[in-house]
């Protein structure tokens, strides 16, 4: 038998989000981590935020990815503490709005290698590399998928 899955239950038998789907929802929305690092330099806020996207449109389309991701950021806060209740009935469809958030991602991606005009750079290498790795976590995650399914109708 195997018992692995009995640490992925919090104190009241629910199941803990994994730890894997808060480094998503920070990869998706990392378009807002930058906006609120740039916050803290005061002599060049623009600065940072250039040196990540360097066309203002890009940054735009980021912040714009990374509100779903702070949508369901707020849904599993909810669901931790179990109110209110109107995010019940949006709460199992997060996988498919990952899903959704994960190829709009795609599609900048693909919108930064144009405004680049093909020139490789790491930081698009390694957006490409996380975007496919976390598509492969979103379909075989087994935690994820008992915890999207956890909050149920008839609580």
């Amino acid at each position: 038998m195997n018992f692995s899955n009995i640490t992925w239950l919090d104190d009241k038998g629910h199941v803990k989000p994994p730890i894997m789907l808060y480094l998503l929802l920070v990869f998706i929305a990392r378009g807002w981590c930058v906006f609120v690092a740039s916050l803290t330099q005061a002599s060049d806020r623009a600065g940072l935020v250039t040196l990540f996207y360097p066309h203002k449109n890009d940054f735009l389309m980021a912040l714009a990815a990374g509100a779903g991701a702070l949508f369901i950021y707020a849904a599993v806060i909810a669901e931790r503490k179990r109110k209110p209740a109107w995010v019940r009935h949006v709460f199992p469809y997060m996988k498919w709005l990952l899903a959704i958030l994960l190829i709009v991602d795609g599609g900048l991606l693909i919108q930064r290698i144009l405004h680049t005009y093909y020139v490789y750079s790491w930081s698009i290498g390694l957006d490409a590399l996380f975007l496919f790795w976390a598509s492969l976590y979103l379909y075989k995650s087994k935690h994820l998928n008992l915890y999207f399914s956890d909050w149920k109708e008839k609580e």
